[in-house]
């Protein structure tokens, strides 16, 4: 017998079948969203469960279908670094809203690296369908090779080449920041430096390889490169290298909002002007680039948008649907003060 939690006894299915008037398997069929039931029983069936208040046993279905109805969307980094980096909300969100007329519940995981076979033991011991995964590094190594045994979708392109064959959503990073930098270099600008990002993470490679392309197309200084962690201090750390240097700039395209942040702080403070001295440029539009002195014009990457596509194709790859491999974000360069 099962009892809920006032002490009565909790509504069964072969209650709901005698309410309405139908065998234990038909309920069961409908409970389950078979389709081989018919509008008229599946509105019978649906009216008893309704009036008993009856609540499938998740648990049960759990161990009949061999399905948990649980995604997790995987973090790989500091519990920190996640709750302080503005790009993790939204891709949160958009994954949320994604799954909201689904009947996956989401199960966020901030993985540590230090211990790789704890994720690797969660994820392949029948405690979820899929798994998402965002801000993957080059020494992550949890996941390799178990997009064959779970259905997995990265944000971001893997940097791995064992997961060269995985399904992943990400913006073309080589691409925006070309555009960032050739926003810089149609305003006239000709010494322009970049504050790339973390090299063992794809986004940063990817947005350093961007902007190489437009500075040695037109003849540009590609030594003007120093690299920070994404972090605003370490935007401020690399503005400093470079200024430190003696070389004058007079642009800089900047891999996040954060370090720009950085950035823009080390140049007011060493008395240049933005964007009268020195252009900025950064990356993400998150909520430093509208608040900083000047605002920033910067790269919209649509981070819900993203975390919303790695969802909605995690299902349709749960579900057996085909799916591409590699789905691509559109961004877009959004100008402000300063530059």
């Amino acid at each position: 017998m099962t009892i809920d939690a006032s002490g009565s006894r909790a509504p069964t299915l072969e209650m709901v079948a005698a309410e309405a008037g139908v065998s234990r398997a038909t309920v069961s069929r409908v409970v389950n969203g078979s389709p081989k039931v018919t509008a008229e029983v599946t509105a019978v069936v649906n009216d008893a469960i309704a009036r008993l208040n009856y609540v499938p046993n998740r648990v049960a279905r759990s161990l009949a279908s061999r399905r948990t109805d649980v995604i997790a969307l995987i973090v790989p980094e500091s519990t920190s670094t996640v709750f302080a980096d503005p790009f993790f909300a939204p891709v949160v969100r958009g994954v949320a809203r994604a799954l909201s007329d689904t009947d996956y519940t989401l199960n966020l995981l901030i993985a540590s690296e230090t211990r790789p076979q704890k994720t690797r033991r969660y994820l392949l011991g029948g405690n979820v369908d899929g798994a998402l995964v965002v801000s993957h590094h080059a020494e992550d190594h949890s996941y390799v090779g178990l997009g064959s045994k779970l259905p997995i979708v990265f944000g971001g392109r893997p940097i791995n080449p064992d997961t060269f064959d995985s399904y992943f959503v990400d913006v073309d990073n080589v691409h925006s920041a070309r555009t960032a930098t050739d926003h810089l270099i149609g305003l006239g600008r000709r010494r322009i430096a970049t504050i790339a990002g973390r090299q063992d993470m794809p986004a940063g490679i990817d947005r350093l390889t961007g902007w190489r392309q437009s500075i040695e197309a037109t003849g540009g200084d590609p030594a003007l490169v120093e690299i920070g962690d994404f972090s605003q201090d370490s935007g401020a750390d690399a503005m400093e290298r470079l200024l430190d240097r003696g070389v004058p700039i007079d642009a800089v395209f900047v891999a996040n909002d954060q370090m720009a942040a950085g950035a823009i702080h080390v140049l007011h403070a060493r008395g240049l002007s933005v964007p009268g001295d020195v252009s900025v440029v950064g990356y993400d539009d998150d909520t430093f680039a509208s608040t900083l002195t000047p605002p920033l014009t910067t790269i919209h990457q649509p981070s819900a948008d993203l975390g919303a596509a790695m969802a909605d194709l995690l299902v349709r790859l749960i579900a057996g649907d085909e799916v591409p491999r590699r789905t691509i974000i559109p961004t877009r360069l959004i100008r402000r003060a300063s530059a």
